[in-house]
């Protein structure tokens, strides 16, 4: 099994963070089918200030050109993501439609 950790910022807002928070306690059933349905097995989100890291754990089916393409595919994710960027800002670095960025591990003990 693969561990991939991103980063995403958020609004630096305190009543947006909070709504953003909110819906992460119920999460759309279409959206959780769309992430186990693509080869992620564990998927957790922190949060400090407006920084999110993200964690998944993938089988070796998972691939992100594939989860890419079925999303841009999936009418209720791009709901969901259209929603969340009320909430979300991209990272200083991002390019242009770049949400959630690939981090690099520096460090494992």
């Amino acid at each position: 099994m693969k561990r991939y950790c991103l980063a995403l910022d958020l609004k630096d807002d305190a009543q947006l963070i909070a709504e953003y928070e909110k819906y992460h306690q119920a999460v759309w059933p279409e959206i959780k089918d769309s992430i186990t349905g693509s080869g992620i097995e564990h998927m957790e989100i922190y949060r400090i200030m407006n920084r999110l890291f993200m964690i998944m754990e993938v089988n070796d089916t998972f691939s992100f050109e594939q989860k890419g393409a079925a999303d841009a595919a999936n009418p209720k994710v791009q709901e969901w993501e259209q929603l969340m960027w009320k909430y979300q800002q991209a990272l200083p670095i991002a390019k242009p439609g770049e949400k959630w960025m690939l981090m690099e591990k520096i460090f494992s003990l």
